[in-house]
């Protein structure tokens, strides 16, 4: 296990560190760094596997319902995911997506909704999807065009979402789509779509460098019943913007994961690699990178448990959040491109583990709000609180 001082700090508990080196123990034995060629089959497996070993129901809020408390504790799962994507990235994607994928359920749905989906979600029998971007619509939420207009007991959506994550395997989606209760974000709607409904299709598969289950969802004259719906209609921005709190900050924990793995393999190159009868580590130019990276780690890490720890405290983390999730994530950048400059030649081949984690990385600083977005969130909330000047 990497380093792990930062599990005394006084954001954490006795039994959060109890569960990162129980988890870390129990992913050395089961979880592999190697991927085949059937991402699919691999993260239905890895689904299977984290819930038959409860951990699946730390992404879960309701005990009532296979979570682990009443309520998501932001510090585990940011344990988890730090912990697991030091391990695997796919094992983390698999892990995450149980939780934002049904996020909204658990912090919004009805008693129905939370027995019908969340017990199966935190057993890893039934896979979450959280579908709420579009072509035109990314990180502008506001601008979806994807629609859904009731009739009746029930709400038919046309349209489409794509770059949508376990887009093709889930069992269910939770789907936003633009309802008209009032213009702009307040009248957009979530609802519940399972894979089987008619109407409801995959129209195209995605690859992308690190491979996991992506895809693009199409709707056509597709009727859920009013009793999925997620929240009152024209609260889905609001349930979307609370589910994303939750789990953004966990990004930056991934972010670590990576970043974490990333500096054991430099050390473990730096140390062993022998250049002009000495190690690369006897380089004052190594010793300076090394420090670097290892600074760029602590400060993303403080800001990614502050942020966890707050929201647990039940304050609001907009801007914790997103400070932790832009330094983690570029820093982990960073990181990560240290670490295949240490490697050499070594560090490009194809399947190599800082190759693996220069693919896993990227597209952290782009989902859940690119690094631009978070700019922009945290400097309107500085803004926010910042008084009127004076005018003489």
């Amino acid at each position: 296990m990497s380093d792990t001082n930062y599990l005394s700090w006084p954001f954490f508990e006795g039994h959060h560190d109890t569960l990162a080196r129980t988890l870390d123990a129990w992913a050395t034995s089961h979880i592999s760094q190697a991927h085949g060629h059937d991402v699919d089959a691999e993260c239905k497996a890895l689904v299977k596997t984290l819930g038959a070993a409860g951990w699946l129901k730390y992404a879960v809020g309701g005990s009532a319902y296979g979570g682990a408390s009443d309520v998501i504790d932001t510090r585990s799962i940011c344990l988890i995911r730090e912990t697991l994507a030091r391990h695997s990235g796919l094992a983390d994607f698999a892990f995450a997506m149980q939780g934002l994928g049904s996020g909204a359920i658990s912090l919004a749905g009805t008693e129905d909704q939370k027995q019908g989906y969340l017990g199966r979600v935190a057993r890893g029998e039934a896979i979450a999807a959280f579908a709420l971007s579009e072509p035109d619509a990314g990180s502008d939420v506001a601008a979806m065009q994807c629609s859904a207009r009731v009739e009746g007991d029930y709400a038919i959506l046309n349209g489409s979402k794509t770059w949508i994550s376990n887009g093709g395997i889930a069992d269910f989606y939770v789907v936003f789509a633009r309802s008209g209760e009032a213009p702009g974000a307040r009248g957009i709607s979530a609802f519940i779509v399972d894979s089987n409904t008619p109407g409801f299709e995959i129209a195209e598969r995605i690859d992308v460098i690190a491979p996991h289950p992506l895809a693009t969802l199409r709707f056509t004259e597709c009727r859920i019943p009013l009793s999925q719906r997620v929240g009152a209609g024209g609260e889905g921005f609001k349930v979307a913007m609370r589910t994303l709190d939750v789990f953004r900050t966990s990004v930056a924990a991934a972010s670590l994961g990576f970043a974490r793995r990333a500096m054991d393999e430099a050390l473990h190159r730096a140390s062993t690699r022998k250049m002009f009868n000495q190690t690369l580590a006897d380089f004052q130019l190594t010793q300076a990178k090394l420090a670097q990276m290892a600074t760029t780690i602590d400060s993303s890490a403080l800001l990614t448990y502050r942020a966890a720890w707050q929201r647990d405290q039940g304050k609001s983390v907009t801007r914790e959040a997103a400070m932790a999730k832009m330094s983690a994530t570029e820093g982990a950048q960073q990181v990560i491109d240290a670490a295949v400059q240490i490697w050499g030649g070594m560090g490009v081949v194809s399947g190599h583990i800082v190759e693996r984690l220069y693919r896993e990385i990227r597209s952290l600083r782009i989902y859940e709000g690119a690094t631009e977005v978070q700019q922009l969130i945290i400097a309107r909330e500085l803004l926010k609180d910042t008084p009127a000047p004076r005018l003489s």
